[in-house]
């Protein structure tokens, strides 16, 4: 299976940005790679025009046949949540899994794959407002809410829209490695790794705490003194709070633990160090506040899928790689 050939399935009434996001990744050329690079074509459920969001209108000579008969198929969204997509679409769906084909979906193009019964038994993901009734209407899916995407192998999901953005760079990285993953991203100009879940993006049931501002001046703190001991009690303390209910406010500001968010923020601040100077690993750790170098390798591969010395390959062109990627166009 040729997974290098992709197709993306449009429908009525679809944003641009949903389609854009495939074409960014998947359609355009890319010659400064050493690698087979992708096929992409766009389909829909019957060749002709598809009326887009604002007026627009997209014109498809490939219907269901070229769509199941890619590599990895990609089912952006569907029309309506509440409604169940065409048996042509699941039939198509499942014929393309039965081959060995590579099924992806962002946002609520869940729901198509889910109808296919693709995500029976499987963890998978869609947009925060769409999960409870994806986990209702389709109770043999594991709904994950709070993560941006799920790689369940030759299935994967992603969240809304911008989280398919996530997706997609981690297909390349799948794909093709870490190096090319990054250059990637670079072009973008996203980050190659997006920290945390969709749980921060998560519209908040109760009205604004004051003690929110404490919350977010802890966080600053922390922000300007990575490289200092930082403990729960440390920023509780620096937030007038009691270690309880920092970790409470946290959680429903941040969708994560302060030392989980931490560790992020330590490891996306040492990708700069690591892109535009030579200074040694340790000494990079020490900068962002890892206590050794091992820990901030663990840490590193961790969020990134990669070693820092590998990752800082990607920006200098030491191993053959992209060099200084996120120059020019897309």
């Amino acid at each position: 299976m040729n997974r290098a050939t992709v197709s993306v399935l449009a429908y009525e009434g679809m944003s641009v940005f949903e389609t854009g996001i495939v074409t960014e990744v998947f359609g355009l050329p890319r010659p400064e790679f050493d690698v087979q690079w992708y096929e992409l074509t766009v389909c829909a459920e019957t060749p002709g025009a598809v009326r887009l969001v604002g007026g627009a209108t997209l014109h498809t000579g490939h219907g269901l046949d070229a769509f199941a008969a890619a590599g990895t198929l990609i089912v952006p969204g569907v029309a309506d949540v509440h409604a169940d997509p065409s048996p042509a679409l699941t039939g198509a769906l499942r014929a393309a899994h039965r081959r060995g084909a590579r099924i992806v979906s962002i946002c609520s193009g869940a729901f198509a794959l889910a109808s296919a019964g693709l995500l029976d038994g499987r963890r998978a993901t869609t947009h925060w407002r769409y999960a409870d009734l994806l986990a209702r209407r389709h109770p043999a899916v594991r709904v994950d809410p709070g993560v941006l995407y799920v790689d369940d192998g030759d299935i994967l999901t992603s969240a809304g829209s911008a989280a398919g953005l996530d997706l997609c760079v981690h297909l390349v990285r799948r794909d093709h490695g870490p190096t090319i993953a990054n250059a990637v991203a670079r072009r973008l100009v996203v980050p190659p790794h997006r920290a945390g879940g969709q749980a921060q993006f998560v519209e908040a049931p109760v009205p604004g705490d004051p003690e929110d501002d404490r919350l977010a001046a802890s966080m600053s703190w922390a922000l300007a003194n990575l490289d200092a001991p930082i403990t729960v009690d440390r920023l509780a303390r620096r937030a007038h709070m009691s270690a309880r209910t920092y970790l409470r406010h946290f959680a429903r500001a941040t969708g994560t633990t302060p030392i989980r968010w931490l560790i992020d923020r330590r490891v996306q601040a040492s990708l700069p160090l690591l892109e535009t100077t030579t200074a040694p690993i340790g000494e990079v750790a020490a900068t962002v506040g890892f206590e050794t170098a091992v820990t901030f390798r663990h840490h590193f591969a961790a969020a990134m899928r990669t070693s820092p010395s590998a990752y800082r390959r990607a920006f200098t062109g030491a191993s053959g790689g992209a060099h200084a990627p996120g120059r020019g166009t897309t």
